[in-house]
């Protein structure tokens, strides 16, 4: 019995294939003896090709998806019908004013003379208002519900703002008639006296120097319809910041807690990042809700037809209370002039949300989502 030299055992043992051939496969596009192919590979040296996941779905999944699917493409159609027939009906009206229709102040339908210039001025002011309010309102009762309160009252305060929603708009409007309007004329009067070299703030019927003059200037405006609404919309925009606030990683808090960071600070840093997405679609639910209201609005509000720059003066008016306050005794072609004002608003509130749902998306929670 011979005996190989220690070389030829040692090469023996070794593989003819370098490290790229067992990788890549031989030369020839065959992986080598011993070695099992890649994963997708056809051994022929054509391109890899993922593997098609197959699944296996039971009836309730089947039930879901297309239920899911249905449900999407019926509110489509329901809101591109909605756009329709406002279109349709108001094709009249639109056809007679042109393009004057969007820069036309007066309402005057009968005589030629109308346009949704003043009414759309004032839905938008009034939406400003009721978010400049809204917004930090929300945003603290939502921080403070989901990081400060103790666990014992917690879920009382979720339920008292959860409750504020769902409070009818008309209890609202009384509320700033009777109750808020007095209360808020010592104030805009105040405003108006050290703040009225800002545009806005000024009212030109009112003079401070006059021991005379009277506050009733004050009453009407677009101011207290603006805190009318933003008591409407604070609920649902804290709503869903506080859902959102309550989603944001334990790990990441704790992470920034165990840092040195204060509570606020690991507020700033992690949970209010993370909540940007809520944030923004909480604070553009609240404006739609606030361009489209309309019996809140026209309790207190004086309707007027011209643009009011001074949001503290009497007068002011929105497409949805001119809605309100002309359907019952309009002609056929003043409502025609109604339903394109309508879809005015219309278009403006889809806009607002498609915008909306942009800026979420770009967000983290967003995205997330």
């Amino acid at each position: 019995m011979t005996t190989s030299p220690p070389t030829e055992r040692i090469a023996a043992r070794r593989s003819p294939h370098t490290v790229e051939d067992l990788i890549t496969g031989s030369a020839e596009g065959t992986p080598p003896e011993g070695v099992a192919p890649r994963v997708g590979s056809t051994g022929d040296g054509a391109a890899d090709k993922p593997r098609k996941i197959k699944t296996t779905s039971g009836a309730a999944d089947r039930v879901f998806k297309y239920g899911a699917h249905s449900s999407g493409i019926a509110v489509l159609v329901i809101m591109t019908l909605v756009g329709v027939f406002l279109a349709i009906r108001g094709a009249q009206a639109i056809s007679q004013a042109g393009g004057n229709f969007l820069v036309e102040q007066d309402w005057e339908p009968n005589s030629g003379r109308f346009g949704v210039a003043a009414v759309l001025f004032g839905t938008i002011a009034i939406a400003m208002i009721a978010i400049a309010v809204a917004l930090p309102l929300a945003l603290g009762t939502a921080t403070y519900i989901s990081e400060y309160a103790p666990p014992g009252i917690k879920a009382f305060l979720v339920g008292v703002v959860d409750l504020m929603a769902a409070i009818p708009s008309v209890v609202y409007g009384l509320w700033g008639m009777f109750w808020l309007e007095g209360r808020l004329l010592p104030v805009a009067q105040w405003i108006s006296t050290y703040l009225g070299w800002i545009p806005i703030f000024k009212v030109t019927r009112f003079d401070p120097q006059d021991p005379l003059a009277t506050p009733t200037v004050f009453t009407a405006s677009a101011c207290l319809a603006g805190l009318v609404v933003a008591m409407m919309v604070a609920p649902i925009a804290c709503s869903v910041m506080r859902e959102v606030f309550a989603q944001a990683p334990t790990g990441e808090r704790e992470g920034a807690l165990a840092l040195g960071a204060s509570k606020w600070g690991m507020i700033r840093s992690v949970v209010y990042p993370f909540g940007r997405g809520g944030i923004i679609g909480g604070t553009m639910l609240g404006l739609g809700r606030a361009l489209g209201e309309t019996i809140a609005v026209y309790l207190v509000i004086s309707p007027i037809f011209v643009i009011n720059w001074q949001v503290l003066s009497t007068g002011t008016n929105s497409i949805s209370s001119l809605i309100a306050l002309r359907y019952g005794d309009a002609s056929n072609f003043e409502l025609s002039g109604l339903m394109a004002a309508g879809l005015v608003l219309f278009a403006v509130t889809m806009a607002v949300n498609f915008g909306a749902g942009i800026i979420i998306q770009r967000s983290r929670s967003g995205e997330s989502s």
